[in-house]
């Protein structure tokens, strides 16, 4: 029985190699922001292009969540990838435990909240006409799940920090 439920963590490969699909897909999607970029970076205003590179910079900051989920989930919760020595290893990997791997997660989330209330807070400027792509109350929501993202950030931050407290007490 503890083989089965130990074997049974590679029930989450199938997960990791759809993730890897998934950031194909993110590939595939910056490409054709870029293309959109150069080809009408003439015709653009300041304010397009700048919206833009915003969202080249979303579409690589969620990457590097799927990075961060895919490699540091595998090597966590599935097997080692074996990688000591290997000139390429992330910094962060030979550090991870399910605890890392949470508070940087919530910091790529938050990262990737900015960057849309950013993209929000630009093109804001038709609030409260017809043609507006936003209303005051979403406005507002955005802002509050972006402090909702903050504050558990620093909640789940403070909650590891208290256990490293308490296990570093129990070691002594």
């Amino acid at each position: 029985m503890a083989s089965l439920i130990f074997a049974s963590r590679w029930l989450q490969l199938p997960l990791y190699l759809g993730l890897i699909v998934a950031q194909c897909v993110y590939v595939f999607l910056f490409m054709k922001e870029l293309w959109h970029l150069i080809h009408d970076a003439a015709i653009l205003s300041e304010q397009g292009i700048m919206l833009l590179v915003l969202g080249l910079i979303d579409v690589v900051m969620i990457s590097n969540l799927l990075v961060m989920v895919i490699v540091g989930g595998y090597e966590t919760f599935v097997s080692r990838l074996n990688l000591q020595g290997h000139p390429d290893q992330p910094e962060w990997l030979s550090h991870v435990n399910a605890s890392v791997l949470k508070v940087k997660l919530a910091m790529a989330i938050i990262g990737i909240s900015s960057i849309h209330l950013l993209k929000t807070f630009i093109d804001i400027s038709s609030l409260g006409s017809p043609e507006s792509k936003f209303t005051t109350e979403g406005v507002m929501w955005q802002t509050i799940i972006h402090l909702v993202f903050i504050v558990s950030a620093m909640g789940i931050a403070w909650t590891d920090k208290l256990m490293l407290h308490a296990t570093s007490k129990h070691k002594h």
